[in-house]
């Protein structure tokens, strides 16, 4: 599949968004961290800042942004729909829970039932923005059992990381959530070669001969479709050398996984200043990998259209 920068940049973004406002709800709303009106204006402003720079990189894409609304209307049968509803919707907790817990200073009670419904609706948006490549047939590298929870694994990864950041920036350190920043970063690390692994091996759902429905023998093209590039074939045709995607797989897991982990474990042991300069430079190391982590998944993907054009 041809990778667009919006939807690399959208993906990514609201992807670490979400994953910071989920945790600043469940954190917040408990209690589990201490309120703080620079603190919490930093925190959700990143957040949303992510978010609201990711949905508007999305329009990017579209043929006719202006008409972008209308994919609201269609949530009954729509994952896109759905989660532009979802992410709309989640703009209402992330609000009261800014005044509840950023402006009034408060958590538990029905302070920690705002931050669980926030939570919630974040989880949503990113597992609907999952759902609309999973749910896709003819593409068998997304439609698996990998992508659903591998988007919500990132963006968890990504919103640990960053809150780790900010906390280390505001002088607030806490080991709890940086050994779970580095052990979601190894975990993730470990669920992309996974997936990586099973996207070599799985074959295109049909062929040919299934495709045509002919049995016995083997179908093939006596001549191309046409001799100029189309919009299927800019589309879908994709293709990308072996060479360059060994190479940017090997990016990914240095920026996105390893350089974050190894940053995170040295800032453990040196603590201070230096632990939080440390932690910046591991989200923005692992949010610079997730984008070319997100380009390979739109590069590495094959619709089973190309079969017609002799792509395999």
């Amino acid at each position: 599949m041809h990778p667009a920068y919006s939807v690399i940049f959208f993906t990514t973004a609201t992807g670490a968004g979400y994953g910071l406002i989920a945790l600043l709800g469940l954190l917040a709303g408990f209690g589990l961290i201490e309120p703080g009106f620079w603190f919490g204006m930093v925190s959700f402003g990143l957040a949303v800042g992510l978010i609201c720079a990711g949905l508007l990189s999305s329009t990017g894409h579209l043929g006719h942004p202006e008409r972008a609304w209308r994919a609201f209307s269609q949530w009954r049968s729509s994952w896109l729909s759905r989660e532009g509803v979802a992410s709309v919707l989640t703009f209402g907790p992330i609000g009261l829970l800014v005044l509840c817990w950023v402006v009034l200073g408060r958590s538990g009670g029905w302070v920690a039932a705002i931050g669980i419904v926030t939570a919630l609706c974040a989880a949503i948006t990113v597992a609907s923005t999952a759902m609309i490549y999973a749910s896709l047939k003819p593409i068998s590298q997304w439609h698996s059992y990998f992508t659903l929870p591998g988007y919500l694994l990132y963006s968890a990864m990504s919103g640990l990381v960053l809150l780790n950041a900010i906390m280390h920036a505001f002088a607030r350190p806490s080991t709890p959530w940086l050994i779970a920043a580095i052990v979601f970063t190894l975990f993730g690390w470990g669920w992309k070669l996974a997936t990586w692994r099973y996207n070599d091996e799985v074959p295109m759902p049909t062929d040919l001969n299934s495709a045509t429905g002919l049995a016995g023998g083997t179908v093939r093209s006596v001549e191309w479709p046409h001799t100029e590039e189309n919009y299927l074939l800019k589309e879908m045709g994709f293709r990308l050398a072996r060479k360059h995607q060994q190479k940017l797989r090997t990016i990914v897991q240095l920026a996105a996984f390893a350089v974050p982990a190894v940053l995170l474990v040295v800032g453990v042991a040196l603590g201070g200043v230096v632990a939080a300069l440390l932690s910046m430079l591991a989200a923005a190391s692992q949010l610079s990998g997730l984008l070319v982590e997100r380009w390979l998944f739109f590069a590495e993907a094959k619709h089973t259209v190309t079969l017609y054009y002799g792509i395999t």
